[in-house]
């Protein structure tokens, strides 16, 4: 039985960073095997980890909604689907990649969620650890593609938007009875101890921890170098290895 962690908050809080960081502390500590999904349409978890993949599902979507007939004959939709899924999964050191995407037409994207939903379901125990990062926002949880996870983590900032977001996707977690075992929140680029004190108390989740601002991750995103390279005695990652241990004590 595979381990779900999902990331999510509100875009520009660093949660892919978060998610990126996380990942590689699982790689680095070897924990186990890791798929790692990039559910997010404005797909960068994959320059964060250093990864350069060729194409996503929702491009392969596409491409089998343009031309039917590429489908062999006698091969139903979902069974030629889940095999150019194997060929896309980006296979690295220590873990695998897999790009949700989005079709690049106009159109409903509910067939993309409903292949996340079946894949997550399937290729999940095969590996030790699925991490997810989601779409910022709530747009998944609300249409039930995240029907489970064994933790969340809600990613904010130092500011009340980002903190607003944390609380309305931990509220529509309960509200949709996704099941989730425990609850994590983030609150990344601190620069003093005091920031949203009274609004994390509020929200009423116990496992609460702060990444530190970091210049060096600033830096690496700038110049488009991956995550992975980030400093041993980087501040920032310091706070992920309490996070990656918290998360799995």
């Amino acid at each position: 039985m595979s381990y779900i962690l999902a990331v999510a908050g509100k875009g520009g809080t660093g949660k892919t960073t978060i998610a990126a960081l996380l990942i590689d502390w699982l790689n680095k500590n070897k924990k186990g095997s890791v798929l790692a999904v990039d559910a997010d349409p404005n797909s960068t978890l994959a320059e964060a980890l250093g990864i350069f993949p060729q194409e996503s599902i929702g491009q392969i979507v596409e491409s089998i909604s343009k031309d039917p007939a590429q489908i062999p004959s006698g091969m139903s939709k979902d069974h030629y689907l889940e095999y150019r899924l194997q060929e896309t999964l980006s296979e690295n050191k220590g873990f695998d990649l897999l790009i949700m995407g989005r079709p690049e037409g106009p159109g409903c994207y509910c067939y993309v969620n409903n292949v996340l939903r079946g894949v997550v379901k399937k290729m999940a125990d095969n590996y030790e650890y699925v991490v997810i990062d989601n779409e910022a926002g709530m747009e998944h949880l609300s249409r039930r593609t995240m029907r489970k996870a064994d933790c969340m983590v809600l990613v904010t900032d130092c500011s009340a938007v980002g903190m607003r977001s944390a609380k309305r996707i931990y509220d529509l977690v309960k509200d949709l009875d996704i099941k989730t075992n425990k609850f994590v929140l983030v609150v990344n680029r601190v620069q003093n101890d005091n920031c949203l004190k009274e609004e994390i108390k509020n929200l009423g989740i116990e496992q609460v921890f702060h990444i530190p601002e970091d210049k060096e991750i600033l830096e690496l995103s700038s110049s488009a170098t991956p995550l992975t390279k980030l400093n041993s005695k980087s501040s920032a990652l310091k706070a992920i290895e309490k996070l990656g241990e918290g998360i799995w004590r």
